[in-house]
């Protein structure tokens, strides 16, 4: 993981010397490898308008310190032993739902970010994000804002289109990942060809797929093949 030097600007300057004039934000981080851990806490506490109050190595242990510290913000990565990040930001909201996470991860796809965001959490950053980036996102949410990187925010627009099919799109993305033709799904459905052809066009542009094959991979990737 890095994270590049902070440009010295007069953007930048007056940006942190405003943050600095309140509170700063109260951190709790969480990730399982103790060089990340390390080279979190060193970031932190260079920075004036935040505060890192604890650190947890495992999933278990960062639901226990936020409960015990109640941190502005908590940083949480998603792979860690005893209980994964996702489940950690579940137990986290069920208890208190008004609990501010940002997940910091090397994991991108759009099921992740879906999850992650379903789960409570309320930003999304990659460990490669640069100085200004991290800083930004943690006072977006500490602020009550969702904070996602533009890259990651068009992978979750992908999955939201998808997640609009109909009932019926969905039962014939269905039978088409099974294999079936137009006739076999047609005869299966109870309709007509002409009318399977107009459905799988719908389902391949809101998979933004060009065949159907690619559309039952993405389907299955996406985990859109379980029950409607």
């Amino acid at each position: 993981m890095h994270f590049s030097t902070p440009e010295v600007s007069g953007a930048h300057f007056s940006a942190a010397t405003m943050h600095a004039a309140v509170s700063p934000v109260t951190i709790v981080i969480a990730d399982d490898h103790p060089l990340i851990l390390a080279g979190l806490a060193s970031l932190i506490n260079s920075i004036p308008s935040l505060k890192l109050l604890g650190q947890a190595s495992n999933g278990q242990a960062a639901v226990d310190l936020y409960m015990q510290l109640r941190p502005d913000v908590l940083l949480t990565d998603l792979n860690m032993p005893e209980m994964n990040g996702m489940q950690a930001i579940e137990q986290i909201c069920a208890r208190d739902p008004q609990a501010k996470i940002v997940i910091l991860t090397t994991y991108q796809g759009e099921e992740n970010v879906y999850r992650g965001l379903r789960a409570g959490a309320r930003g999304y950053l990659l460990k490669d994000s640069g100085f200004t980036q991290l800083t930004d996102c943690i006072h977006s949410v500490a602020a009550g804002r969702q904070f996602l990187q533009p890259e990651l925010a068009a992978q979750l627009a992908e999955r939201i289109d998808a997640n609009r099919l109909s009932k019926r799109e969905h039962d014939i993305l269905l039978h088409l990942s099974a294999g079936k033709s137009n006739k076999m799904i047609a005869r299966s459905a109870g309709i007509e060809v002409g009318t399977v052809k107009f459905h799988v066009n719908n389902i391949l542009s809101k998979l933004n797929v060009s065949s159907r094959t690619e559309a039952a991979t993405v389907a299955a990737q996406r985990g859109l093949l379980g029950a409607f």
